[in-house]
C-alpha cells in the first residue's frame, strides 16, 4: 500500500519498524481483505493475563457518580494482583474502575512494582468511555478520560487499553454517531501514541454489536494505535465464533470468557465456551500476544479462575 494511515502500518511498517522484511509476515489468504490485518510473525505466541474485572465483586468500583461498595468481602487491587501470581499468571489487566480516579503517579508506581516484583506484565487497563456524544461537556469529559487513562497506562507499563465505541443516541443517525466516535477514536490515538499506548476497541454492544458494525470503525479510523479487543462472550447470535473469526485478524488484545451467548440480546442462551476452537481461531490468525481471562459468572473468582486459567493454558498449548 502506498499511503501510510493504520491499515498500511499494520500491513507494512510494523514490519519495517521491527527491521523484518514484510513478505512472510502476512499471510496471503488474508490479502484480498479490503482491510488489512495486523502483521505478525508466523506462528502464534500466548501468554495469559487475569482481568480485575474478574473480582468485580470484590473490588471498590469508582466508576460513576458515586463510589459502588463490593457485593461480598472487600479485597484490595493488591490482594488482586497477589492472587494472579499465586494462579501462575504472567500478567493482569487492571481495569480501571478499581482504581481511584484520583489516584497519584506513586500509587501507580507501586501497583507497577508488586507486579514486578511478583513477576507479572500489567498487560493492560480498561476503561468505560462513550464516544458518540455530540459537541459539548459530556463528549469532553468522555475524551479526557480516556486521555487521562493514557497517562496512568504509561505510568503502569500498560501497553494498550480497552475502549468502546459508545451507541447511537437520541435524535441522531447511525451515520452521525459512527463519524463521532470515529473523529474521538482518532483523537485519543494521536494522544495515545504519543506516550507508547494503544487503543483496542471492544465488541461491546452499540455501534460494534455486530462485526460489521466494528470493522466498519476499524476501517474509517486512521491510526498505527489502534487496533481490537476481541471479547470472545459479547456477540450474541447464532454462531458467535463464526463472527469472532471475522475480527480475529485485527486483534491486539483478547479477552477470554468462559461462556459465549446464542441468540439475539434477549433471549441469548448460555453455553460454555469453546476453548479449543477460540485457540485455534487464535493460532489460525498467528495472534501473538496476551489471552486475558475475564470471569463474568457467578461462581467465587478465588476458586474458579485458577480453574479457568488451567483450562485456558491447556486449550492454548
Amino acid at each position: 500500500m502506498a499511503n501510510t494511515n493504520r491499515r498500511g502500518f499494520l500491513s507494512t511498517a510494523a514490519a519495517a519498524a521491527a527491521g523484518l522484511a514484510t513478505s512472510g509476515l502476512v499471510d496471503e489468504r488474508n490479502a484480498a481483505r479490503a482491510i488489512a490485518p495486523v502483521a505478525r510473525l508466523e506462528g502464534a505466541k500466548f501468554k495469559f493475563s487475569l482481568a480485575a474485572y474478574s473480582y468485580r465483586n470484590f473490588l471498590v468500583n469508582y466508576r460513576g457518580k458515586e463510589v459502588a461498595k463490593p457485593k461480598a468481602e472487600t479485597l484490595t487491587l493488591e490482594q488482586f494482583i497477589t492472587d494472579a501470581a499465586k494462579f501462575a499468571c504472567d500478567g493482569v489487566e487492571l481495569t480501571s474502575y478499581y482504581i481511584p480516579p484520583d489516584a497519584s503517579p506513586e500509587y501507580l508506581r507501586s501497583l507497577k512494582a508488586q507486579c514486578f516484583k511478583l513477576g507479572l506484565d500489567v498487560t493492560g487497563t480498561a476503561v468505560g468511555n462513550d464516544f458518540t456524544a455530540p459537541a459539548g461537556e459530556k463528549r469532553d469529559s468522555e475524551i479526557a478520560l480516556v486521555k487521562r487513562w493514557v497517562d496512568n497506562a504509561e505510568i503502569l507499563g500498560a501497553p494498550v487499553i480497552r475502549i468502546f465505541s459508545g451507541s447511537v443516541q437520541k435524535g441522531q443517525t447511525e451515520a452521525e454517531a459512527h463519524k463521532l466516535a470515529v473523529e474521538a477514536i482518532e483523537e485519543c490515538c494521536d494522544y495515545a501514541g504519543k506516550h507508547g499506548v494503544f487503543l483496542a476497541l471492544e465488541n461491546h454492544g452499540g455501534l460494534t454489536t455486530t462485526p460489521a458494525g466494528l470493522l466498519k470503525l476499524v476501517k474509517d479510523v486512521k491510526s498505527p494505535w489502534f487496533g481490537v479487543n476481541l471479547d470472545s462472550g459479547n456477540f450474541h447470535s447464532a454462531d458467535p465464533y463464526a463472527e469472532l473469526e471475522q475480527i480475529a485478524p485485527y486483534a491486539i488484545n483478547a479477552q477470554i470468557k468462559v461462556v459465549i451467548q446464542r441468540g439475539d440480546r434477549k433471549q441469548a442462551k448460555k453455553e460454555p465456551s469453546d476453548l479449543k476452537r477460540l485457540a485455534k481461531m487464535m493460532t489460525d490468525v498467528g495472534y501473538r500476544g496476551y489471552i486475558v481471562l475475564e470471569y463474568e459468572e457467578e461462581g467465587d473468582p478465588r476458586e474458579e479462575c485458577p480453574q479457568w486459567l488451567d483450562k485456558i493454558r491447556a486449550a492454548f498449548a
